[in-house]
Formats: structure tokens, C-alpha cells, sequence
């Protein structure tokens, strides 16, 4: 007997933002949409409830309220959104769902849980953000001018600690789990007991390519760039001292072209008054961007993934990044980028830019990398998740 399709109801924090959760999650329903599978798109919006149906695939967008605050500079969170459970309850009644799928504890993500646990529907959890190291990174800046170092060092090592716990103490209540990288999926289900599924990112080969690159005659300067939030746990303060270090050993052919918005621009412009600034970029401005780079500088040690850093592989941009996180995963040492702590960027800068044939051999390399790495693997991989929870209701 063939496996029945589940039925996804899909409760993602973030959609129409700027950030990896909704890049994600605009994919997934893309997915869904070209594979004609059944699927419900439970997510925030804009002013009144908006309920859409076609076909398969069925969105319904919910307003954030009077109560909601700001998380980051394009990510809210609404105490308030429980208000809409009788409206979702009803959409849920006549989709008939067979699973509940939430990306994190936001305010749509408790939401999904809450009618998960209510409706006794198996419930999915994808691990998209490491908000515990989010938490300590921003606990260690703001008390950096109070204590010793190493105080500061426990006190971070504290908030990472129980933000992980009670992070865990969530996600246990799902029945299946999926993150990024194999890292995040082993600390999940060491900290949850639950199985945890590989789910990493995809790129759209066709929009980032180096065919895109539009770089003036004559214009030979080395273009370092940067791609994401200008936010303190990204480590943005990095790129000010490659800039000053670079200087420093007499290499003046580069400038940085800097992506993104931030609660930390202000403080790079002024450390960095030659480099561009381009705010939040789209569709064919973001992957002409990045083709005209000819290197990615990403410092974050955060990232659970790194989309920036795949996109600029695709480009046909090695990217340089920290041996922390997800990014690490995606670039090969020496191949398609160097993999290197905060104090050696500037000497793996220097080195790969410095040297036309090694650059031009990691260029290669990186958009042959970029083209086995399909978002259709990646939702697929999902799909055969869902399966293992097929037991657990009666009628899936």
C-alpha cells in the first residue's frame, strides 16, 4: 500500500521578513505548490485575517496586535495572537490536518503548539535560530564595561546554558525535531530525547550565479562583502578591524560592500565611512550584489545555517567564516573558502585575494557546490520525516 501524503499545517515565525526562518519558509510553500501536496500556511500579516485557498495549498494570515513588540528590526512578537484560535480552529476543522509543523517559540509557533496539543495532532519542531547563543553574545555586550573578563565569560556561558534548557524544555514537546546541521540535530535530541531530522537549506542556482556579475572597466578593486543583520551576535564589529588590519599591512585595492539593516549600522558607518551600505536588497539587486563580490566576509558565530554564505557560493564567492555554527558546514577548508578563528580573517583575506589562480580555482569550486544543493532535497528530506510520525495518529 502506497505511504499517504500527510496533511501540514505550517505555523512559521517569520514569512514576509527579511531573515532565514522566512526564506525558509517561503520555499517550503513554494514546495508544496509545485508538488501539488496539501498544506496550510498559518503565519502573521498585516491588518485584518486574510484566508486564501487554491487548490492544495491554503494560506490563512493572521494581524499582530497592539500588544506586540519588536524582537529584531523585522521580527515581532504578539502576546495577543491566541485571540485568533476560534478563526484558526475553524480553518484547521476543514483542513483536517495530520500533522502541525511550527518553527520556534514565537508567537505563532506557541499558537501552533497550543492547537496541536488541544486537537491531539503529532507535532513537528525545525530548529531555526540559536537563541541561546543569540542571548549570550547580548548578555556579554552588555555587561562588558561591569565585569572581568573572566566573569563575563561565566556569565555568558550561564544565559547560553539556560536559554539551551529551557529552549530543549520546548522543543520536547514535539514529537519529531529537524535543524540545519548535524551539530544542532545531535545537541536536540541529546537535550530532548526526540529524533531529529537534517534540515538545511537550499539555493536557487538561477537567480545567484556569476553570470550576474556587472563590474565596471576598470574597476579592479578586491570587493569584500557581507550579507545579514548588523546585529551584535552576527560579530559585525569584526569587519571594522579587518578593514583597519588590512590597511595596516598595505593592502589598499579593496573596498566592503556591506548588505543588510541593523540595530549596529550607525556604529559601522562610522567605523567604516568608504564602505558601502546598500540597506536590505531582493530578487536580481541581491544576487547581482553578490556577483560582483570576490569575497564573502561572514564572522557570525551564531548562524545555525548560513543562507548568505550558500547564496554567495552560488555566485561564484568564496566565503571565508568561523569555525562555530553552520556556515562551517557549507564551506569546504581551502576549497570553497577557509574556515578560520576571529583573529586569522584578515590573514585568510589577504591570502585568497592576494593569490589570482587560488581564487579563481575557490571560485569554481564554490558554484560547483552550489549546484548540488536543491531546495526539492531538502523539503523531500522533510516529507520523509513526517513518515516516521505516521503512527502516531489513528487515522494517518
Amino acid at each position: 500500500m502506497p505511504i499517504k501524503t500527510p496533511r501540514v499545517a505550517y505555523f512559521p515565525d517569520s514569512f514576509h521578513e527579511v531573515n532565514g526562518v522566512a526564506h525558509t519558509s517561503r520555499h517550503f510553500e513554494a514546495f508544496a505548490r509545485r508538488r501539488n501536496l496539501p498544506f496550510l500556511c498559518v503565519r502573521a500579516g498585516e491588518r485584518e485575517p486574510a484566508f486564501l485557498e487554491e487548490g492544495n495549498l491554503w494560506t490563512l494570515e493572521l494581524p499582530r496586535g497592539f500588544l506586540s513588540f519588536a524582537v529584531e528590526k523585522d521580527l515581532r512578537f504578539d502576546p495577543g495572537l491566541i485571540r485568533h484560535i476560534p478563526l484558526v480552529n475553524e480553518v484547521l476543522d476543514r483542513f483536517r490536518p495530520d500533522l502541525i509543523h511550527i518553527t520556534g517559540p514565537n508567537d505563532t509557533g506557541m499558537l501552533g503548539a497550543t492547537l496541536a496539543h488541544d486537537r491531539e495532532i503529532p507535532l513537528a519542531a525545525s530548529w531555526h535560530t540559536n537563541v541561546h547563543e543569540y542571548l549570550a553574545w547580548r548578555s556579554a555586550t552588555w555587561i562588558a564595561n561591569m565585569l572581568s573578563p573572566e566573569r563575563i565569560a561565566h556569565v555568558e556561558q550561564t544565559v547560553e546554558d539556560w536559554t539551551l534548557a529551557v529552549a530543549a524544555k520546548f522543543y520536547s514537546i514535539a514529537q519529531v525535531l529537524y535543524a540545519p546541521n548535524p551539530e544542532l540535530c545531535a545537541l536536540l535530541e541529546k537535550a530532548t530525547g526526540r529524533k531529529c531530522f537534517l534540515m538545511p537549506r537550499g539555493v536557487d542556482t538561477e537567480l545567484f550565479t556569476p553570470a550576474r556579475r556587472r563590474r565596471k572597466a576598470g574597476d579592479d578593486a578586491q570587493l569584500l562583502g557581507f550579507v545579514g543583520r548588523l546585529s551584535i551576535e552576527k560579530n559585525i564589529t569584526l569587519l571594522a578591524q579587518i578593514h583597519d588590519e588590512l590597511l595596516e599591512r598595505g593592502i589598499t585595492n579593496f573596498r566592503f560592500l556591506i548588505i543588510g539593516h541593523g540595530a549596529e549600522e550607525q556604529w559601522l558607518r562610522e567605523r567604516m565611512p568608504q564602505a558601502e551600505f546598500t540597506g536590505v536588497l531582493r530578487g536580481d539587486a541581491l544576487s547581482e550584489a553578490y556577483a560582483n563580490m570576490d569575497l564573502l566576509v561572514f564572522p557570525s558565530h551564531t548562524d545555525t545555517f548560513g543562507n548568505v554564505v550558500l547564496e554567495a557560493l552560488a555566485s561564484g564567492v568564496p566565503a571565508i567564516v568561523t569555525p562555530d555554527g553552520g556556515p562551517k558546514t557549507i564551506v569546504s577548508e581551502g576549497v570553497t573558502g577557509r574556515i578560520v578563528r576571529d583573529e586569522d580573517f584578515t590573514k585568510a583575506v589577504a591570502g585568497i585575494v592576494g593569490d589570482e589562480e587560488l581564487h579563481q580555482r575557490m571560485r569554481e569550486a564554490a558554484r560547483e557546490y552550489s549546484l548540488t544543493m536543491s531546495w526539492e532535497a531538502v523539503f523531500e528530506g522533510v516529507y520523509a520525516g513526517y513518515q516516521t510520525m505516521a503512527g502516531l495518529k489513528k487515522n494517518w
